[in-house]
Protein backbone atom coordinates (compact mmCIF):
# COMPACT_ATOMS: atom_id res chain seq x y z
CA UNK A 1 0.00 0.00 0.00
CA UNK A 2 1.42 3.41 -0.93
CA UNK A 3 1.87 5.70 1.63
CA UNK A 4 -0.28 8.44 0.65
CA UNK A 5 -3.53 5.94 0.28
CA UNK A 6 -2.61 4.53 4.12
CA UNK A 7 -5.70 5.08 6.69
CA UNK A 8 -4.72 8.72 7.47
CA UNK A 9 -3.71 6.86 11.70
CA UNK A 10 -1.38 4.16 10.05
CA UNK A 11 0.14 6.88 7.72
CA UNK A 12 0.85 9.39 10.80
CA UNK A 13 2.43 6.37 12.67
CA UNK A 14 5.08 5.91 10.01
CA UNK A 15 6.14 8.88 9.80
CA UNK A 16 6.52 9.42 13.74
CA UNK A 17 9.04 6.23 13.40
CA UNK A 18 10.55 7.75 10.32
CA UNK A 19 11.40 11.35 12.22
CA UNK A 20 12.59 8.88 15.16
CA UNK A 21 14.81 7.36 13.00
CA UNK A 22 16.20 10.52 11.19
CA UNK A 23 16.57 12.14 14.92
CA UNK A 24 18.56 9.13 16.17
CA UNK A 25 20.87 8.70 13.12
CA UNK A 26 21.70 12.51 13.21
CA UNK A 27 24.81 13.97 14.16
CA UNK A 28 24.96 16.27 17.17
CA UNK A 29 24.94 19.94 16.45
CA UNK A 30 28.96 20.91 15.87
CA UNK A 31 29.99 23.18 19.04
CA UNK A 32 29.13 26.72 18.30
CA UNK A 33 30.84 29.61 20.01
CA UNK A 34 31.43 32.09 16.52
CA UNK A 35 33.09 35.19 18.02
CA UNK A 36 35.31 36.79 20.65
CA UNK A 37 33.49 36.06 23.80
CA UNK A 38 30.42 33.59 22.09
CA UNK A 39 26.83 34.35 20.60
CA UNK A 40 25.54 37.13 22.81
CA UNK A 41 29.35 38.21 23.11
CA UNK A 42 28.45 38.09 27.18
CA UNK A 43 31.36 35.71 27.51
CA UNK A 44 28.93 32.88 29.26
CA UNK A 45 28.15 29.92 28.03
CA UNK A 46 24.95 28.17 28.83
CA UNK A 47 26.30 24.51 28.58
CA UNK A 48 25.51 22.26 31.38
CA UNK A 49 26.91 19.28 33.00
CA UNK A 50 30.74 20.12 33.19
CA UNK A 51 33.26 18.81 36.12
CA UNK A 52 32.57 20.83 39.03
CA UNK A 53 35.80 20.35 40.32
CA UNK A 54 38.96 18.98 38.44
CA UNK A 55 41.79 16.51 39.46
CA UNK A 56 44.42 17.75 40.79
CA UNK A 57 46.78 17.73 37.18
CA UNK A 58 43.51 19.32 35.83
CA UNK A 59 40.94 17.73 33.70
CA UNK A 60 42.00 15.19 30.71
CA UNK A 61 43.91 17.08 28.26
CA UNK A 62 42.91 15.82 24.82
CA UNK A 63 45.30 17.07 22.52
CA UNK A 64 47.75 20.48 22.49
CA UNK A 65 48.61 22.41 18.95
CA UNK A 66 51.59 23.55 19.32
CA UNK A 67 51.99 25.98 15.79
CA UNK A 68 49.72 28.59 16.34
CA UNK A 69 51.85 31.53 15.40
CA UNK A 70 52.68 34.14 18.35
CA UNK A 71 49.53 35.65 19.78
CA UNK A 72 47.08 36.95 22.00
CA UNK A 73 43.84 35.40 20.09
CA UNK A 74 41.20 33.14 21.27
CA UNK A 75 39.38 30.87 19.72
CA UNK A 76 36.09 30.94 17.96
CA UNK A 77 33.97 27.60 16.90
CA UNK A 78 31.93 26.40 13.73
CA UNK A 79 30.75 24.11 11.29
CA UNK A 80 33.30 21.67 13.38
CA UNK A 81 36.05 23.81 12.95
CA UNK A 82 38.32 25.09 15.57
CA UNK A 83 39.26 29.00 14.40
CA UNK A 84 42.59 31.35 16.03
CA UNK A 85 45.15 33.52 14.29
CA UNK A 86 48.62 34.04 14.81
CA UNK A 87 51.71 35.73 13.86
CA UNK A 88 54.82 33.39 11.56
CA UNK A 89 57.95 35.59 10.13
CA UNK A 90 56.72 38.52 8.67
CA UNK A 91 53.19 37.47 8.35
CA UNK A 92 50.02 37.04 10.12
CA UNK A 93 47.73 34.10 9.40
CA UNK A 94 44.33 33.07 10.10
CA UNK A 95 43.58 29.16 11.25
CA UNK A 96 41.51 26.62 11.30
CA UNK A 97 41.47 23.20 13.31
CA UNK A 98 39.31 20.72 13.38
CA UNK A 99 37.94 19.33 16.71
CA UNK A 100 40.95 16.58 16.87
CA UNK A 101 44.05 19.40 17.07
CA UNK A 102 44.52 18.94 13.29
CA UNK A 103 45.07 21.82 11.14
CA UNK A 104 42.52 21.96 7.88
CA UNK A 105 44.07 25.17 6.88
CA UNK A 106 45.87 28.33 7.15
CA UNK A 107 45.61 31.72 4.83
CA UNK A 108 47.97 34.93 5.31
CA UNK A 109 45.97 38.25 6.43
CA UNK A 110 48.88 41.08 5.90
CA UNK A 111 51.76 41.90 8.28
CA UNK A 112 53.02 40.31 11.32
CA UNK A 113 52.84 42.64 14.77
CA UNK A 114 56.28 43.48 15.68
CA UNK A 115 55.65 46.37 17.97
CA UNK A 116 54.17 46.65 21.45
CA UNK A 117 53.29 43.21 22.67
CA UNK A 118 54.11 41.67 19.18
CA UNK A 119 51.63 38.69 18.10
CA UNK A 120 48.60 38.56 16.46
CA UNK A 121 45.31 40.10 18.70
CA UNK A 122 41.87 38.87 17.09
CA UNK A 123 39.75 36.00 16.91
CA UNK A 124 38.05 35.10 13.95
CA UNK A 125 34.23 36.18 13.83
CA UNK A 126 32.24 33.23 12.33
CA UNK A 127 28.96 34.19 10.40
CA UNK A 128 26.79 32.38 7.90
CA UNK A 129 29.86 29.83 6.44
CA UNK A 130 32.57 32.83 6.18
CA UNK A 131 35.18 34.43 8.85
CA UNK A 132 36.18 38.17 9.54
CA UNK A 133 39.50 38.69 10.96
CA UNK A 134 40.86 42.21 11.22
CA UNK A 135 44.75 42.36 11.46
CA UNK A 136 46.88 44.21 13.55
CA UNK A 137 47.94 46.62 11.15
CA UNK A 138 44.26 47.17 9.87
CA UNK A 139 44.02 44.61 6.87
CA UNK A 140 40.43 43.27 7.50
CA UNK A 141 39.54 40.14 5.34
CA UNK A 142 37.06 37.63 4.84
CA UNK A 143 37.32 33.62 3.83
CA UNK A 144 35.44 30.79 3.55
CA UNK A 145 34.87 28.83 6.85
CA UNK A 146 35.23 25.43 5.11
CA UNK A 147 38.10 25.35 3.14
CA UNK A 148 40.01 28.86 3.73
CA UNK A 149 39.40 30.52 0.17
CA UNK A 150 40.22 34.25 0.49
CA UNK A 151 36.69 36.45 -0.03
CA UNK A 152 37.68 40.21 -0.12
CA UNK A 153 40.05 41.91 1.85
CA UNK A 154 40.10 46.32 2.43
CA UNK A 155 42.94 48.12 4.37
CA UNK A 156 40.70 49.97 6.72
CA UNK A 157 44.06 52.96 7.00
CA UNK A 158 43.97 53.50 3.31
CA UNK A 159 40.01 53.54 3.17
CA UNK A 160 39.12 55.51 6.02
CA UNK A 161 41.81 57.30 7.29
CA UNK A 162 42.32 55.61 10.30
CA UNK A 163 45.54 56.19 12.35
CA UNK A 164 47.54 53.08 13.75
CA UNK A 165 47.53 52.79 17.12
CA UNK A 166 50.17 52.21 19.68
CA UNK A 167 49.07 48.77 20.21
CA UNK A 168 48.18 47.90 16.62
CA UNK A 169 43.98 47.20 16.10
CA UNK A 170 42.72 44.57 18.42
CA UNK A 171 39.10 44.99 17.79
CA UNK A 172 37.05 41.45 17.23
CA UNK A 173 34.78 42.95 14.49
CA UNK A 174 31.02 42.03 14.75
CA UNK A 175 28.40 40.65 12.09
CA UNK A 176 24.16 42.05 12.16
CA UNK A 177 22.64 40.04 9.41
CA UNK A 178 24.15 41.28 6.13
CA UNK A 179 26.44 43.84 7.44
CA UNK A 180 29.85 43.88 9.32
CA UNK A 181 30.74 46.84 11.99
CA UNK A 182 33.76 47.91 13.38
CA UNK A 183 35.68 51.21 14.29
CA UNK A 184 38.51 52.17 12.27
CA UNK A 185 38.83 56.04 14.14
CA UNK A 186 39.46 57.48 10.72
CA UNK A 187 39.24 60.75 9.61
CA UNK A 188 36.70 58.75 6.58
CA UNK A 189 34.93 56.68 8.77
CA UNK A 190 35.08 56.44 12.61
CA UNK A 191 32.42 53.60 12.91
CA UNK A 192 31.41 52.05 9.53
CA UNK A 193 29.24 49.14 8.36
CA UNK A 194 30.49 47.20 5.63
CA UNK A 195 28.34 44.66 3.19
CA UNK A 196 29.61 41.62 4.89
CA UNK A 197 29.50 40.10 1.43
CA UNK A 198 31.81 42.08 -0.45
CA UNK A 199 33.28 44.74 1.67
CA UNK A 200 31.72 47.29 0.08
CA UNK A 201 31.07 50.60 2.57
CA UNK A 202 27.01 50.48 3.58
CA UNK A 203 28.01 53.68 5.80
CA UNK A 204 30.69 55.56 7.58
CA UNK A 205 30.15 57.94 10.50
CA UNK A 206 32.34 60.93 10.12
CA UNK A 207 30.55 62.94 12.77
CA UNK A 208 32.64 61.09 15.84
CA UNK A 209 35.38 63.11 17.45
CA UNK A 210 36.98 60.41 19.21
CA UNK A 211 39.60 57.68 18.20
CA UNK A 212 39.12 54.39 18.36
CA UNK A 213 40.55 52.62 21.46
CA UNK A 214 41.80 48.90 21.32
CA UNK A 215 37.99 47.34 22.97
CA UNK A 216 35.67 45.40 20.75
CA UNK A 217 31.70 46.11 20.13
CA UNK A 218 28.31 44.78 21.68
CA UNK A 219 25.32 45.55 19.58
CA UNK A 220 22.20 45.21 21.64
CA UNK A 221 18.18 46.07 21.16
CA UNK A 222 17.73 49.60 23.66
CA UNK A 223 14.40 50.66 23.45
CA UNK A 224 13.63 49.27 19.87
CA UNK A 225 16.80 50.49 18.31
CA UNK A 226 19.90 48.58 17.21
CA UNK A 227 22.57 49.90 18.97
CA UNK A 228 26.85 49.34 18.53
CA UNK A 229 28.28 50.29 21.51
CA UNK A 230 32.29 50.48 21.90
CA UNK A 231 34.65 51.74 23.83
CA UNK A 232 36.79 54.35 22.04
CA UNK A 233 40.14 56.24 23.57
CA UNK A 234 38.02 58.65 25.42
CA UNK A 235 34.75 58.08 25.48
CA UNK A 236 32.08 55.35 25.18
CA UNK A 237 29.22 55.60 22.96
CA UNK A 238 26.29 53.90 21.00
CA UNK A 239 25.85 54.59 17.19
CA UNK A 240 22.65 53.50 15.28
CA UNK A 241 23.04 50.23 13.41
CA UNK A 242 20.63 51.59 10.70
CA UNK A 243 22.28 54.50 9.33
CA UNK A 244 25.39 55.17 11.39
CA UNK A 245 23.88 58.26 13.13
CA UNK A 246 25.87 59.06 16.77
CA UNK A 247 23.34 58.33 19.24
CA UNK A 248 25.38 59.26 22.53
CA UNK A 249 28.55 59.65 23.85
CA UNK A 250 29.99 59.88 27.84
CA UNK A 251 33.51 60.53 28.87
CA UNK A 252 35.71 57.54 29.91
CA UNK A 253 39.60 59.03 29.49
CA UNK A 254 42.16 56.28 30.08
CA UNK A 255 45.28 56.62 31.79
CA UNK A 256 47.72 54.88 29.59
CA UNK A 257 45.53 54.37 25.89
CA UNK A 258 45.16 51.37 27.19
CA UNK A 259 40.75 51.30 26.59
CA UNK A 260 40.12 47.42 25.87
CA UNK A 261 37.78 45.61 27.85
CA UNK A 262 34.30 45.32 26.05
CA UNK A 263 31.32 47.02 27.38
CA UNK A 264 28.18 45.68 29.14
CA UNK A 265 25.26 45.85 28.67
CA UNK A 266 21.83 45.22 31.07
CA UNK A 267 18.37 46.80 31.26
CA UNK A 268 19.25 50.81 29.78
CA UNK A 269 22.53 50.60 31.56
CA UNK A 270 26.47 49.95 29.93
CA UNK A 271 29.23 49.61 31.91
CA UNK A 272 32.82 50.06 31.31
CA UNK A 273 36.10 49.71 32.62
CA UNK A 274 39.91 50.15 32.01
CA UNK A 275 43.03 49.45 33.94
CA UNK A 276 45.72 50.76 35.77
CA UNK A 277 43.62 53.16 37.85
CA UNK A 278 41.32 54.73 35.30
CA UNK A 279 38.50 52.66 36.69
CA UNK A 280 34.78 51.64 35.95
CA UNK A 281 31.96 53.83 35.55
CA UNK A 282 28.15 52.59 34.99
CA UNK A 283 25.79 54.80 32.95
CA UNK A 284 21.89 55.08 32.18
CA UNK A 285 21.14 55.59 28.30
CA UNK A 286 17.60 58.39 28.94
CA UNK A 287 14.55 57.87 27.58
CA UNK A 288 15.07 60.07 24.47
CA UNK A 289 17.70 57.16 23.65
CA UNK A 290 20.14 60.19 22.49
CA UNK A 291 21.63 61.03 26.07
CA UNK A 292 22.69 59.30 28.91
CA UNK A 293 23.51 60.08 32.77
CA UNK A 294 26.18 58.75 34.95
CA UNK A 295 25.17 56.08 37.76
CA UNK A 296 28.53 55.94 39.21
CA UNK A 297 32.31 55.53 39.19
CA UNK A 298 35.01 53.74 40.99
CA UNK A 299 38.45 52.89 40.10
CA UNK A 300 38.20 49.71 42.56
CA UNK A 301 37.86 47.34 39.94
CA UNK A 302 40.20 48.75 36.85
CA UNK A 303 40.18 45.89 34.65
CA UNK A 304 42.90 46.31 31.62
CA UNK A 305 41.93 43.50 29.46
CA UNK A 306 41.09 40.05 31.17
CA UNK A 307 37.28 40.72 30.66
CA UNK A 308 34.45 41.36 33.04
CA UNK A 309 31.48 39.17 33.56
CA UNK A 310 28.32 40.34 35.06
CA UNK A 311 26.16 37.51 37.17
CA UNK A 312 23.07 38.28 38.77
CA UNK A 313 23.25 41.88 39.45
CA UNK A 314 27.08 41.23 40.01
CA UNK A 315 30.48 42.38 37.75
CA UNK A 316 33.42 40.11 38.43
CA UNK A 317 36.83 40.68 36.76
CA UNK A 318 40.11 41.39 37.94
CA UNK A 319 41.63 44.56 38.89
CA UNK A 320 45.16 45.86 38.32
CA UNK A 321 47.49 43.67 40.47
CA UNK A 322 50.38 46.34 40.31
CA UNK A 323 47.25 48.41 43.25
CA UNK A 324 47.03 45.08 44.95
CA UNK A 325 43.67 44.14 43.31
CA UNK A 326 42.97 40.61 42.23
CA UNK A 327 39.72 38.81 41.70
CA UNK A 328 36.97 41.52 42.29
CA UNK A 329 33.46 41.53 42.87
CA UNK A 330 31.27 44.50 42.39
CA UNK A 331 27.38 45.65 43.11
CA UNK A 332 26.33 46.49 39.71
CA UNK A 333 23.16 48.87 40.83
CA UNK A 334 25.81 51.21 43.42
CA UNK A 335 29.44 50.05 42.48
CA UNK A 336 29.98 48.95 45.61
CA UNK A 337 33.10 46.37 45.80
CA UNK A 338 32.08 43.32 47.88
CA UNK A 339 35.49 41.74 47.82
CA UNK A 340 38.96 41.59 46.51
CA UNK A 341 40.09 38.25 46.21
CA UNK A 342 43.94 38.77 45.39
CA UNK A 343 45.29 35.67 46.14
CA UNK A 344 43.90 34.89 42.47
CA UNK A 345 45.31 37.25 41.12
CA UNK A 346 44.86 39.06 37.28
CA UNK A 347 43.26 36.27 35.17
CA UNK A 348 41.40 36.04 31.92
CA UNK A 349 37.78 34.71 32.12
CA UNK A 350 35.08 32.99 31.16
CA UNK A 351 31.89 31.77 32.43
CA UNK A 352 29.93 28.20 32.11
CA UNK A 353 27.85 25.99 34.71
CA UNK A 354 27.83 27.89 37.52
CA UNK A 355 31.65 28.48 37.67
CA UNK A 356 34.46 31.04 36.52
CA UNK A 357 37.11 29.56 34.53
CA UNK A 358 40.22 31.72 35.21
CA UNK A 359 43.44 32.13 33.08
CA UNK A 360 45.81 33.84 35.46
CA UNK A 361 48.47 35.60 33.62
CA UNK A 362 50.68 33.71 35.77
CA UNK A 363 49.39 30.76 33.42
CA UNK A 364 47.77 28.75 36.07
CA UNK A 365 44.26 28.35 35.62
CA UNK A 366 41.79 27.77 38.19
CA UNK A 367 37.95 27.35 38.45
CA UNK A 368 36.64 29.72 40.36
CA UNK A 369 33.05 29.44 42.44
CA UNK A 370 31.93 33.59 42.97
CA UNK A 371 28.80 34.60 45.17
CA UNK A 372 28.64 38.31 45.77
CA UNK A 373 30.63 37.98 49.69
CA UNK A 374 33.39 36.20 48.01
CA UNK A 375 35.90 33.49 45.69
CA UNK A 376 36.41 30.29 46.36
CA UNK A 377 39.06 28.65 43.88
CA UNK A 378 37.42 24.86 43.62
CA UNK A 379 40.20 23.41 41.18
CA UNK A 380 43.50 25.02 40.22
CA UNK A 381 46.52 23.22 38.21
CA UNK A 382 49.43 24.44 35.95
CA UNK A 383 48.99 23.82 32.16
CA UNK A 384 51.97 22.28 30.36
CA UNK A 385 53.04 25.75 28.77
CA UNK A 386 56.40 25.54 26.83
CA UNK A 387 56.50 29.28 26.75
CA UNK A 388 56.69 31.26 30.10
CA UNK A 389 54.06 33.37 30.88
CA UNK A 390 51.89 36.29 30.58
CA UNK A 391 49.17 34.60 29.37
CA UNK A 392 46.62 37.17 28.16
CA UNK A 393 44.56 35.14 26.29
CA UNK A 394 40.59 34.29 27.08
CA UNK A 395 39.58 31.02 27.86
CA UNK A 396 36.66 29.63 26.06
CA UNK A 397 34.12 26.70 27.25
CA UNK A 398 32.28 24.99 24.23
CA UNK A 399 31.43 21.41 23.14
CA UNK A 400 32.08 20.09 26.95
CA UNK A 401 35.90 21.75 26.65
CA UNK A 402 37.77 24.39 27.83
CA UNK A 403 40.18 25.42 25.11
CA UNK A 404 43.29 27.43 26.40
CA UNK A 405 45.96 29.42 23.98
CA UNK A 406 49.00 30.79 25.21
CA UNK A 407 51.17 32.85 22.29
CA UNK A 408 51.45 30.11 19.48
CA UNK A 409 50.14 27.15 21.90
CA UNK A 410 46.53 25.81 21.94
CA UNK A 411 45.49 22.70 24.59
CA UNK A 412 42.25 21.13 24.56
CA UNK A 413 40.41 19.61 27.58
CA UNK A 414 37.96 17.20 28.38
CA UNK A 415 35.30 18.73 31.28
CA UNK A 416 32.00 16.74 30.33
CA UNK A 417 31.13 15.40 33.35
CA UNK A 418 28.71 12.71 31.49
CA UNK A 419 32.24 11.53 29.58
Amino acid sequence: MKFWTMPRRLALGVLLVALSWTGADAAPPAPFWPEFHGTNRDNRSRETGLLKEWPKDGPKLLWKFSDCGKGYAGVSLAEGLIFTTGDFGDEEAVLALDLNGKLKWKVPNGKAWRGAQPGSRTTPTYSDGVVYQLNAHGQLSACTAASGKPLWSLDLREQFGAPLGGWGFTENVIVEGARLLCMPGGSKGRVVALDKKTGATVWANTEITDRAGYSSPIIVTHQGTRQFITLARETVLGVDVRDGKLLWSHPHPSTCDQNVTSPIYHEGTVYVTSGHKAGGRKITINPDGRSVREDWFSTDLDNCHGGVLLLDGHLYGSGCRLYKRGLMGVEFATGKTLFNALAIGKVSITYADDRLYCLGNDASMALVEVTPQHATVISRFAPPWQNPPPCLSHPVVCGGRLYLRHLDELLAYDIDARR
